[in-house]
C-alpha cells in the first residue's frame, strides 16, 4: 500500500512527480493511478506499462497467454519462468535446437530475429512479442504489426539488466518461478563476485576477448570490449580485459598489438558448437587457429595453455553463470576449484529447462 501512498503524496504535491507514480502512463499522476497500483498489487490490472531496456514505454494488454520469442535466449527463458505452454511460434535458432527444446521446436516459425515472418506473427495473433534492443529495426517489426500486439525489447544477457528483465517478465507471465531462478543465479554469480573482490588490481589476469571471425585479413582478430554478456564474462570474473581503452565495443583489432600485449588468458567466443552439436572438430580448428598464429608460441596465454573457447549458446542469457564460472575457473583455477560447471549447467537444464538433456551424450560447450 506504500506505492499508492506515495502516489497520493505526489498529487497532494507533497513528493516530487516521477515516471513510475505514472502507473497508467496518461502523462500525470492523479487518483487513476492510485486506482491502477491498486489493481497491479492485487493481481487484477487490465493492462500494464513498462520501459523497456531500449528506453521504450510499452503498453501490455493483461493477462499475457500467447508469447512469440524471437531468439532461441527468449525462448530459453519463457521456459526458465514455466511459461513455455504461452508460446505459439519459435525463431529458426529454436527450430533447429531439438535437444534443448523438445516441444517448442515444433510450433510454428516466425523466421529470424533479423527478418521476422510478419504475416505468420500476426496469424499467431500474440500478446506479446520478445526481443533483442537493436534488432529486428522498428521499421521491420513494430510498424508492420498491429497495436494490439506489444513488443518488449530485452537482451537478457547483461549482468546488470538481467535480473530486472527476469523479474518483469515473470510478472507479465504471472509466474513465481522467477524468484527460484533469481535465488539460483545470486548464488553462482554472488560467489565468484564475492572471491574475486579482494584480488588487487595489479594481480588481476590479463583477457584477451575474441570472436569467431569467419573470413577477413588474417592481420587482425575480431576483440570485444564491453556492453556485452560475453565481456560481462570476464568483467565479473574478475579478469582485465586488454582491449579497453583500445578499442570500444568490439572491432578488429591487429595480431601484432595482442603480440605487444600478451596476454595471459585468450577466450574465443563461437557459435560453431552448442547443444546440437557432439564433434568438437571445429572448437579444436578455431582453438588450434588462435595458438598457431604468427609469433603467438612466445604469448603467454598460448606458453602457458590457457586458451579456451567457449560456445555463445550457454554462457550468455539465462545461463549466464555457468558462463561467468566457467570464466572464472578460468583465470582463477584455485579459487574455484569446488565449482563443477558441468553439475552448474545440468542443474540449469532439469531445474529450471525441464528437459532430460545428456550432458555426458550431447553438446560442446568449451574447448579444450
Amino acid at each position: 500500500m506504500r506505492d499508492i501512498t506515495y502516489a497520493a503524496r505526489i498529487i497532494l504535491w507533497l513528493e516530487e512527480e516521477n515516471e513510475l507514480a505514472d502507473a497508467n502512463n496518461d502523462g500525470r499522476v492523479s487518483v487513476a493511478d492510485m486506482t491502477q497500483i491498486g489493481l497491479i498489487i492485487l493481481g487484477k490490472e487490465s493492462e500494464l506499462t513498462l520501459v523497456d531496456s531500449a528506453d521504450r514505454i510499452v503498453t501490455v494488454k493483461m493477462p499475457v497467454e500467447r508469447v512469440v520469442p524471437l531468439h532461441m535466449r527468449h525462448s530459453g527463458t519463457v521456459c526458465v519462468l514455466g511459461a513455455e505452454d504461452r508460446v505459439v511460434g519459435v525463431d529458426k535458432t529454436v527450430i533447429a535446437r531439438e535437444r534443448l527444446f523438445p516441444e517448442l521446436s515444433k510450433l510454428p516459425c516466425v523466421g529470424t530475429v533479423r527478418e521476422p515472418d510478419i504475416e505468420q506473427i500476426v496469424m499467431l495473433d500474440p500478446d506479446l512479442i520478445l526481443t533483442f534492443t537493436n534488432f529486428p529495426s522498428p521499421e521491420l517489426l513494430e510498424e508492420k504489426l498491429p497495436e494490439t500486439i506489444a513488443v518488449i525489447r530485452y537482451d537478457l544477457s547483461r549482468v546488470d539488466f538481467i535480473k530486472q528483465e527476469m523479474k518483469t517478465l515473470g510478472y507479465l507471465v504471472g509466474m513465481e518461478e522467477v524468484e527460484d531462478y533469481l535465488e539460483w543465479y545470486d548464488e553462482y554469480v554472488g560467489t565468484v563476485k564475492e572471491r574475486v573482490s579482494g584480488i588487487p588490481e595489479e594481480d588481476k589476469v590479463r583477457v584477451f576477448m575474441e570472436r569467431e571471425k569467419k573470413g577477413g585479413s588474417e592481420a587482425f582478430r575480431w576483440a570485444y570490449v564491453s556492453d556485452t554478456g560475453y565481456t560481462d564474462l570476464c568483467d565479473v570474473a574478475g579478469g582485465i580485459n586488454i582491449a579497453k581503452g583500445y578499442i570500444e565495443y568490439h572491432g578488429d583489432v591487429a595480431v601484432e598489438w595482442v603480440l605487444g600485449e600478451n596476454p595471459e588468458v585468450i577466450t574465443g567466443l563461437s557459435y560453431s558448437g552448442g547443444y546440437e552439436v557432439d564433434d568438437t572438430t571445429n572448437f579444436e580448428r578455431y582453438y588450434e587457429e588462435i595458438r598457431n598464429l604468427p609469433g603467438f608460441d612466445d604469448v603467454s596465454a598460448v606458453k602457458n595453455n590457457r586458451v579456451h573457447i567457449i560456445s555463445g549458446d550457454f554462457s550468455i542469457g539465462p545461463q549466464l553463470p555457468i558462463g561467468v564460472v566457467t570464466v572464472a575457473k578460468w583465470l582463477y583455477p584455485e579459487k574455484f576449484s569446488d565449482l563443477n560447471t558441468q553439475e552448474i549447467h545440468h542443474e540449469f537444464l532439469t531445474r529450471f529447462m525441464r528437459t532430460d538433456y545428456d550432458l555426458d551424450e550431447w553438446g560442446v560447450f568449451v574447448y579444450p
